[in-house]
């Protein structure tokens, strides 16, 4: 199977993450990025998004993203927006272009889709709901799990992954997961970590 390469303009954002069927609210402020904004308008409504790898000038970006379509959109009168994101498929950086825009381009392959929904064992469902109730009373968030309980595997997986208020290694190990299952399972032991090392900066992944 031949994939198909293509040219994004990319928000490099650490801690936010999309998957290709979920939404990732954003506020739009910094100059470039407005510039990103007008440019995504006029063309295809897409946007990169990938996480930093450094703190460097300009930072070094992890291989893989997911791409987003403008899916909602408020123009503010300052000059700011408010974007929802739809995610549409991941991404491989295969290397950054030399561009003349305020906003990094970059060259990617666009990664194929499961062929069909990804579904978790009752046991694997059952283990993820109950070590988020423990996490979420630990950190004192208010969840209404009953619209949890309602979700499907997929909407309950990636939506804790982007939600959750892990590092950014941790994180990107997340989208990086090769299957739903594996993602999963990988929630349970960060939410296992992160719930011991509650307060301690010294307790990340990176």
């Amino acid at each position: 199977m031949t994939l198909a390469t293509t040219r994004l303009s990319i928000f490099p954002l650490p801690g936010a993450l999309l998957f290709p069927g979920m939404h990732l609210p954003l506020h739009i402020f910094e100059p470039r990025y407005r510039a990103l904004m007008h440019d995504s308008m006029a063309r295809d409504r897409r946007i990169g998004m990938v996480q930093p790898r450094s703190d460097g000038t300009p930072p070094a970006l992890f291989d893989i993203g997911c791409v987003g379509k403008i899916a909602e959109f408020e123009a503010l009168d300052d000059g700011r927006f408010y974007i929802v994101l739809a995610g549409t498929s991941l991404f491989r950086i295969l290397r950054e272009l030399e561009v003349t825009t305020a906003f990094r381009q970059v060259e990617a392959l666009l990664l194929p889709a499961p062929a069909a929904p990804e579904i978790l064992s009752s046991a694997a469902r059952a283990s993820l709901e109950m070590e988020s109730r423990r996490f979420a009373e630990a950190q004192g968030y208010a969840v209404d799990w009953d619209a949890v309980a309602r979700l499907d595997d997929e909407s309950l997986v990636n939506g804790v992954a982007q939600i959750a208020p892990f590092d950014v290694a941790a994180k990107q190990a997340l989208l990086e997961a090769p299957c739903l299952a594996d993602r999963a399972e990988l929630i349970v032991q960060l939410m296992q970590f992160f719930g011991r090392h509650d307060g301690d900066d010294s307790a990340t992944l990176q």
